[in-house]
């Protein structure tokens, strides 16, 4: 057994050495690209060198580190969100959260996940940069980049749609896009995604959802379709540029994000393996 062990470990060390890993994280850093519906992000240096120094003449700088656990590239729990009252599975929302954490959808059941992932490339599809804000992805933009790439969506994928929307992290407020609205799948689409039977599914936007402009958050239906009826975990502010620049649309994906146990989500750093 110990041999096939090896053979296995040994054949996978030769693939990866050969392949290219795409990073679909974005950098955290102050005044990063955000939702306000969740505390900001801080990063500050809590000990300085020089603060204190040791007899030897050795110094050591610390970290301060407050966020959300929505914030960046992170992956909402199925306790995220809950609809008439009710999480994942008909799982009581305020009896769940009573002790102030959830000891049940919380982000600690969300193992970490290798396997198959498909990028789904509208704007690719569409011919154009990106998709316009507002957008809504359809599920005939959703098969026709299936048909297009080649790459059908089979049970247990990792499916990452990509709107091009990424482009603007850079620019908060565009990337926010609280008045032109953002692009994203709408309840239609969250549905096609889980009967195709995705695992995970993911984004290159704040909310994962079509918002429309001046709506902000006002709906999410496909969170509710996703998290509350299909129990499918979302990935939120992926950078899915590198992999549509490079033409990869299949690719082994891999998600560990921290453990926060209780916690409704948790920052992630993605990454594909082509």
């Amino acid at each position: 057994m110990s041999g096939a062990v090896g053979t296995v470990a040994g054949g996978l060390i030769d693939l990866v050495e050969r392949a290219t890993v795409y990073d679909l994280g974005r950098p955290l850093r102050n005044g990063m690209a955000q939702s306000p519906n969740h505390p900001m992000f801080r990063h500050c240096l809590d000990r300085r060198h020089g603060d204190m120094t040791r007899a030897d003449g050795g110094s050591a700088a610390a970290d301060l580190l407050v966020t959300g656990c929505h914030v960046g590239t992170h992956v909402d729990a199925l306790a995220h969100v809950s609809h008439q009252g009710q999480l994942y599975g008909g799982v009581d929302a305020l009896e769940a959260q009573s002790a102030g954490g959830f000891a049940v959808l919380g982000i600690q059941d969300l193992m970490p996940f290798v396997g198959r992932g498909v990028m789904l490339d509208i704007p690719g599809l569409l011919g154009s940069e990106m998709c316009a804000g507002g957008h809504e992805i359809t599920v005939t933009e959703l098969e026709g980049a299936v048909a297009r790439q080649g790459t059908p969506v089979r049970s247990g994928d990792a499916v990452l749609v990509r709107s091009g929307w990424g482009a603007h992290f850079g620019d908060p407020e565009r990337y926010r896009g609280v008045t032109t609205g953002v692009p994203g799948v709408g309840e239609a689409g969250a549905r096609w995604l889980a009967e195709q039977g995705a695992a995970l599914v993911g984004a290159d936007t704040l909310a994962f959802e079509c918002l429309p402009g001046g709506q902000g958050h006002a709906l999410l239906p496909a969170h509710r379709v996703l998290l509350v009826e299909r129990g499918i975990n979302i990935i939120e502010t992926m950078d899915l540029d590198g992999l549509a620049g490079a033409g990869v649309y299949e690719f082994v994906f891999v998600l560990s994000h921290l453990n926060i146990v209780g916690a409704t989500g948790a920052p992630a750093r993605p990454l594909a393996i082509a």
